[in-house]
């Protein structure tokens, strides 16, 4: 851990760089720097960013040490995000030096917050009004008072420089100096939020209670889809600005943001920052320095947003805490639900899970006394839960070449009549997940993974879900040569979007799928037409499960509930019932005269998963889960860490797994078995050929210090990547 301290000019300091080389002497420069202060540090001819972490480590001649070059203007990181970056890196077997450059993923931070010249509105719109010139307006009226440089206001809006410079030229906005970094406006805490019914207040002033009191503690807030949890956790919000300390709210999808930005400044009169891939490089470097100013009260972000460096962090929301994508698996491999609770530990402030339907995780957790448990058990207001029932597609006279049965068919022409919205849900993207030669046999390949490529026919493309590489949709065979044979096997939303057209030719359909958005923006237009009732029919991914509000939706159709249920992964029945539940909650949020149903498509009505998800019987079907897992010694009872090699020569990858495997001893002292090494389900991606070993230990095993004492001594070969990820999500 950090030392705490003042280190005047000349003392010998250990600063911690975003290098490879990990930790350095130096000596503090003019001023002397205190322990969290990020520096610019020569190393070689470079300059690198570190972060001083307290007394030099000493080993050599303190004559050789070179001066840190200069102190960065941002405030010292503070001590508890320091030990939390430390705790972080040995949870997730990370070198720290990937951890401080997560922690400074913010632009321009070794520059001065010098001025700059933005883009305001100063006139009357245009006397001519193009499409282009809309679209910046536009980009102007969602941000008020953010300020963009013209490249930035350009690219938000999709168009060229040209257009922000004629419009500037026009008088109706215009180019001025204004400061690099500003505060972000005041929330007020003390504005009245909506009305709470009797088990939301209980929920609430539980959670202001638990806030005031100023200690760690993690509560599970479970409720039925449409039940207020987002009202309960802005009282919670609320309190921690009442207090002065700051709160952090975390959801799964960029797409959410929107809405919820709105509902907080409806609470609170003011937007809160926001920390997403969505925002523009200049807000980023801004809210990264205001959090560690204590000049933003409520950040409102993605996974990431948790390696700000918060001056005083009081509260964290994980907002449908069950979400995959919380999960990060790329460089740094680690689970933002898991880290929120480490990082409130460390900061002495509260976390809420928030879910419909929790992970087995946290219920095992709750259920143990680890987590607070509340729950709200009826939706908002007078909105009721929506009526469920399975089709059964054994009894339906359904085409080979069709995939909305004739009794979902009835179910959405009643709908239209009364002029209400339906939503038919498919987990899968582009037109069909195959496309297969009718003549050989053979199926459009990736050249660079072993994986299918995806036919999209909005683009006329082929694309690998891997890593990609597109490629036009073959009309001969590259196997064989045949012409004309190559066809499309299985739906995917575009191709359901062309039977919804067949089918409903008078209702206007939208498809909601990440391929189709190439910005933030364009997603969250859509959706808000969709909210406004622009839209009857909506055919969408996942990205539909996750928390929209559509008030005129009635109709959840599920095309293929059966997706999912099978393959070998252990956490298959839980996601299922997570995804069904939560779309299903898509209908009928509101009150009034149009209650919802869902309707789920199967040919297995009788499977405990599709019996659980209608009979509602959510506990039941988490008791049945957990004996499973425990009687496996499987998460949450058991521990498991995934070991991933790669390798563009397949030989290389294999010998040094079984290396590997050979000299298991510190796994075995510990009590942990090895599976594999076996080759990858996607053996190949991006022409790296995989391989996969899965630990399984018990859950109080030091499992963490027994694979760095078993991979230490190896050396890996050149180009071949590992990555060690403790509990894995996903085993591809």
């Amino acid at each position: 851990m950090p030392d705490p301290g003042f280190f005047p000019a000349g003392h010998r300091i250990a600063v911690l760089t975003t290098e490879p080389v990990g930790m350095l002497d130096y000596l503090a420069p003019e001023g002397g720097v205190a322990t969290g202060q990020l520096v610019i540090c020569p190393l070689g001819p470079r300059r690198i960013i570190g972060a001083v972490w307290g007394e030099g480590l000493g080993g050599f001649d303190a004559a050789k040490l070179r001066p840190v070059q200069r102190r960065i203007d941002a405030e010292p990181l503070p001590p508890d995000f320091l030990e939390f970056l430390a705790r972080a890196a040995e949870y997730t077997l990370t070198p720290m030096p990937l951890m401080l450059r997560m922690a400074t993923r913010a632009p321009d931070l070794d520059k001065p917050p010098a001025a700059r010249r933005v883009i305001t509105p100063s006139g009357d719109p245009p006397t001519r009004m193009t499409e282009a010139r809309a679209r910046v307006m536009q980009v102007i009226a969602d941000h008020a008072g953010a300020g963009f440089a013209p490249s930035e206001l350009a690219q938000l809006a999709g168009v060229g420089t040209s257009v922000v410079k004629g419009l500037v030229a026009a008088g109706t906005l215009a180019e001025m100096a204004a400061p690099r970094d500003l505060p972000y406006p005041r929330l007020d805490p003390s504005l009245p939020g909506k009305p709470l019914a009797v088990d939301q207040q209980t929920a609430a002033d539980h959670l202001r209670g638990a806030i005031r009191a100023g200690r760690y503690g993690t509560t599970l807030l479970r409720g039925v889809t449409g039940s207020g949890k987002t009202e309960v956790y802005l009282e919670a919000v609320a309190e921690c600005l009442a207090k002065g300390r700051q709160a952090l709210v975390l959801l799964p999808e960029i797409a959410l943001s929107a809405e919820f930005l709105d509902r907080v400044e409806a609470r609170f009169g003011a937007q809160p920052g926001e920390w997403h891939s969505g925002i523009t490089r200049t807000e980023r470097r801004r809210l990264w320095h205001m959090a560690g100013r204590g000049e933003v009260g409520l950040v409102v972000g993605a996974r990431s947003a948790l390696f700000l460096p918060f001056r005083d962090l009081g509260l964290i929301v994980v907002d449908e805490e069950h979400d995959n994508s919380y999960k990060q698996e790329d460089v740094v491999f680690y689970s933002a639900r898991d880290m929120a609770v480490l990082r409130a530990s460390m900061s002495e402030a509260q976390v809420v899970l928030a879910s419909a339907t929790p992970s087995l995780e946290s219920w095992v957790n709750a259920a143990q006394g680890k987590y607070q448990r509340l729950d709200l058990r009826s939706r908002y207001g007078e909105a009721e839960l929506p009526d469920m029932a399975a089709i059964d597609l054994r009894a339906e006279n359904l085409p080979g070449s069709r995939w909305i049965s004739p009794s979902l068919v009835r179910a959405v022409q009643a709908r239209l009549a009364k002029g209400e919205q339906s939503l038919l849900f498919l987990n899968r993207r582009g037109y069909a997940p195959v496309t297969v030669c009718r003549a050989c046999g053979q199926q459009a390949g990736c050249d660079q993974c072993d994986a299918r490529m995806v036919e999209h026919r909005f683009q006329n493309r082929l694309v690998c879900h891997q890593c990609g590489e597109t490629k036009p949709v073959p009309t001969t065979c590259p196997e064989c040569g045949v012409a004309d044979r190559m066809a499309p096997v299985g739906p995917g939303v575009e191709r359901l979007a062309e039977e919804v057209a067949a089918c409903f030719p008078d209702a206007k359909a939208t498809v909601l799928s990440s391929d189709l958005f190439h910005s933030a923006r364009a997603l969250k237009e859509t959706i808000a037409e969709i909210a406004h009732g622009d839209t009857d029919i909506i055919i969408g991914t996942q990205l539909v499960a996750k928390g929209h509000n559509f008030p005129r939706l009635t109709l959840v159709g599920v095309i293929d509930a059966d997706l999912g249920l099978q393959g070998a992964d252990m956490r298959a029945a839980e996601r299922s019932f997570q995804l069904m539940r939560q779309v299903a909650g898509r209908a009928g949020r509101q009150p009034g005269d149009a209650p919802g149903q869902a309707l789920l498509q199967t040919h297995q009505p009788d499977h405990p998963v599709i019996r659980a998800i209608l009979s509602g019987e959510d506990e039941s079907f988490w008791d049945a889960e957990a004996s499973g897992r425990q009687a496996a010694g499987m998460p949450p009872y058991g521990r498991l860490a995934g070991i991933i090699l790669s390798h563009p020569d397949p030989s290389v990858v294999a010998d040094f797994a079984q290396m590997l495997s050979r000299h298991a001893g510190p796994l075995h002292e510990v009590g942990a078995e090895l599976w594999g090494p076996a080759p990858a389900p996607i053996a190949r991606i991006r022409g790296r050929h995989r391989i996969r070993m899965l630990i399984r230990a018990a859950r109080q095993a030091p499992i963490q210090s027994a694979i760095a004492d078993w991979l230490a001594p190896h050396k890996p070969p050149t180009n071949l990547r590992l990555s060690v990820d403790i509990d894995p999500q996903s085993f591809y």
